[in-house]
């Protein structure tokens, strides 16, 4: 597909610290919850930045690739290699079907309309607002799935998780984290790490489909760009983990839902 009217191949015109700014500040959003905070980054590359819808999702999926490959060290040093890698039918289970869901994600949101595509994405905001509120202010146990039906369940699960992550161009923490412990039964810290391992090869899918259609320019248009947001996300984030803690989740999470929803709105409202 060759990019059209709605795929706009242009280079901000904010200064460089404006965009580190925004980039440090969507990283501080995602670390205090310990995520990447790559769904606040979609609606502020679209209304801030300018980027059409398609344009948008490309470069927070580049960006949100950088932030994971930064991140994974670090989260195995937190939780051992061999703890996590003890888990890897977990992983396995949840790719067989995350990577069908990235390909598929990614091939639908190419062909969209751009007013289709910001309304689908106004969708999956609400649907990361009530996973973040389930999340961290819920305990989440086990469903206590028997085998046979948990590995199907697993599947499914994984590619709505990969269709989600494609189109919106996260890591898809925010829903892979309370699948893990709902259907694995994993503790919290160890899902973190898992939901990594899983987010990686499902995001170069994504990003591999992406790069066969016409509007992958975006990328090399705006490199620089993508390359000084994505340093302010993982300063950001820095910060973010150092926060961790401060304000207590029944004051940040509402705060947080209330952003995506709020952009949510603005995004149905959005005429490209």
């Amino acid at each position: 597909m060759a990019p059209d009217q709605n795929l706009v191949l242009r280079r901000p015109v904010h200064s460089s610290a404006v965009v580190f700014g925004a980039g440090a500040a969507i990283g501080v959003l995602g670390g205090m919850i310990g995520l990447g905070g790559a769904e606040f980054r979609l609606p502020l590359l679209i209304s801030l930045f300018g980027f059409a819808a398609l344009s948008a999702v490309i470069l927070n999926k580049a960006m949100s690739l950088v932030v994971v490959l930064v991140a994974l060290p670090a989260r195995l040093v937190a939780v051992p290699a061999a703890e996590v890698a003890s888990r890897w039918p977990v992983a396995v289970n949840l790719l067989a079907g995350s990577l069908l869901g990235a390909w598929a994600g990614a091939s639908w949101a190419v062909r969209m309309r751009s007013a289709t595509l910001h309304k689908v994405l106004a969708a999956l905001m609400v649907l990361m607002a009530a996973a973040l509120l389930v999340t961290h202010t819920t305990a989440l146990g086990t469903l206590g799935l028997p085998a046979w039906a948990r590995i199907p369940a697993g599947v499914v699960t994984g590619f709505g998780i990969g269709v989600v992550a494609a189109i919106m161009g996260v890591a898809g923490g925010e829903l892979l984290i309370p699948t893990i412990v709902l259907l694995f039964g994993e503790d919290i810290k160890t899902a973190g790490s898992l939901s990594l391992l899983v987010s990686l090869p499902t995001m170069l899918v994504a990003f591999a489909r992406y790069s066969r259609d016409g509007s992958f320019a975006v990328l090399g248009a705006n490199l620089r760009f993508t390359m000084i947001m994505a340093g302010g996300s993982m300063a950001g984030a820095v910060l973010g983990g150092l926060l961790l803690g401060v304000f207590p989740d029944l004051v940040l999470i509402p705060v947080l839902a209330v952003i995506l929803l709020v952009s949510a709105l603005k995004l149905t409202r959005h005429h490209p």
